[in-house]
């Protein structure tokens, strides 16, 4: 057995009775939390083999949990600022999306793990690319862990060719993931179940899709509500907006992750609490062009709310930490009360609320025993974060990405002192920007220039 302990550090171990330690320890054992408590005690209990691992002036948190993030959509950042909608994602995002390769989905998902470990994200729900065995490699060799779907549809104007199935292909694809990945990388990777949008989706792919989840107890991750004139769609070929037409579907339900939830009613929103659906609320992508979804009011309703950072196209900062910020100011300018969003329940959003969210709450979201040993240490001694008047706000508000240490999953160090110890990062990053280049010119995506070039 192998036994770590960490100590004399600061806990926020967002448990249930939400204990914060300011000189705490951590005994783990192989992939599992052992024990949590104060320092000097589990100091003196730990047996003499246990690897001791001092961080004086450090804070330790659980892993952060990412409940929206399209990985292989990294390489493609950059290529959706100022434009509209349509033209984000027809002229931009669907002939990028369709022309990349396994490989490059491997790539890109590669490099969008390091900047998620980099930032602290130890676990994420993937909405789905085309390509889960380039999504599911790079999790299996990046340490950490993934709820991994496809992006499924079955209809819609404007899709590329290579986008052009039936609802039976689509499904036998989402099976077929499944039970090649779901459970792989020692439990690290789970499958799920995608759908994209109502756009795309047919009553029949997203009914049988619900009932394919339902069968292997996974999720279903779509996107919903996401934009005016989506819920205006569905009214007009559905006879309901998005939210009230999945309601007469049957296919709300605890293991149903809904992201945006933009264009909600006060009555959708009881919907939600009353299926006990979870929510992933994306607050920088969704000022770019979607709005500003209720999320205090859902959060008031018992509705399970989460944060993610969407893809790269659609944010730029594939950061968790600056969510979480954002997250803090957004509604406290929506409603002009500073009282919204305090900082505790931003926390909560990407740990233990975030755990609850991917379906994973019994292993992880919170530093206590039995846990997964799934979690981050923070060095606050930056100008950027000091003082520590109060951690919990620092945390939220006040951390960056550059604050985030060292990163466990499973009890592994995937960085340790700020070095990537699973991948070489350098070779990532050389890699990833050749297949950029190269998907944009193979797509013929066209990009506007911004000044004067001279060479």
């Amino acid at each position: 057995m192998r036994r770590q302990l960490l100590f004399n550090a600061g806990l926020i171990t967002m448990d249930a009775e939400r204990r914060q330690y300011r000189r705490g320890a951590i005994l783990i054992e192989d992939d599992r939390i052992a024990q949590v408590g104060e320092s000097d005690r589990l100091q003196l209990e730990a047996a003499p083999d246990v690897a001791r691992i001092d961080l004086r002036g450090r804070w330790v948190l659980p892993g952060l949990i990412n409940s929206h993030v399209h990985t292989s959509q990294q390489l493609g950042r950059g290529l959706g600022d100022d434009v509209d909608l349509l033209t984000w994602l027809h002229a931009r995002i669907w002939p990028y999306e369709s022309n990349m390769t396994e490989e490059d989905s491997y790539v890109s998902s590669l490099l969008c793990g390091l900047e998620q470990i980099r930032s602290g994200v130890t676990c994420f729900a993937e909405p789905g690319g085309q390509h889960v065995n380039g999504m599911a490699r790079a999790v299996s060799e990046l340490g950490l862990r993934a709820m991994l779907a496809r992006s499924t549809m079955d209809m819609g104007e404007g899709l590329p060719d290579a986008w052009d199935e039936s609802t039976e292909q689509s499904l036998a694809i989402q099976v077929a993931n499944y039970e090649r990945w779901h459970g792989k990388a020692n439990g690290r990777i789970r499958a799920w179940f995608g759908l994209r949008t109502i756009f795309n989706n047919s009553d029949d792919i997203i009914v049988r899709t619900k009932a394919l989840a339902d069968q292997y107890n996974v999720g279903v991750h779509m996107h919903v509500a996401e934009i005016k004139e989506e819920v205006e769609f569905a009214r007009e070929t559905r006879g309901a907006t998005t939210v009230t037409h999945l309601n007469n579907l049957g296919v709300l339900g605890d293991n149903f992750l809904a992201v945006h939830c933009v264009w909600m009613t006060d009555a959708e929103i009881q919907m939600f609490a009353d299926h006990n659906v979870k929510v992933s609320h994306n607050p920088a992508a969704a000022m770019r062009v979607l709005g500003f979804a209720k999320i205090p009011e859902m959060l008031d309703a018992g509705v399970c709310v989460s944060i993610g950072t969407d893809g790269a196209p659609s944010n730029n900062r594939m950061t968790l930490i600056d969510e979480m910020w954002v997250t803090s100011l957004v509604h406290k300018g929506r409603l002009l009360d500073p009282t919204a969003m305090p900082a505790e329940t931003i926390l909560a959003m990407v740990t233990c609320d975030g755990a609850r969210a991917v379906l994973w709450d019994d292993e992880l979201g919170s530093l206590e025993a039995g846990k997964k040993a799934d979690l981050v240490v923070i060095n606050p001694d930056t100008p950027t974060m000091l003082p520590m008047h109060d951690p919990v706000a620092n945390f939220v508000t006040s951390m960056h990405a550059h604050n985030v240490e060292s990163v466990m999953v499973d009890g592994r160090w995937l960085m340790r002192d700020r070095e990537i110890l699973t991948v070489n990062e350098a070779e990532v990053i050389e890699e990833a920007k050749a297949r950029a280049a190269a998907i944009v010119k193979r797509a013929g995506i066209k990009l506007p220039d911004r000044f004067n070039v001279v060479n």
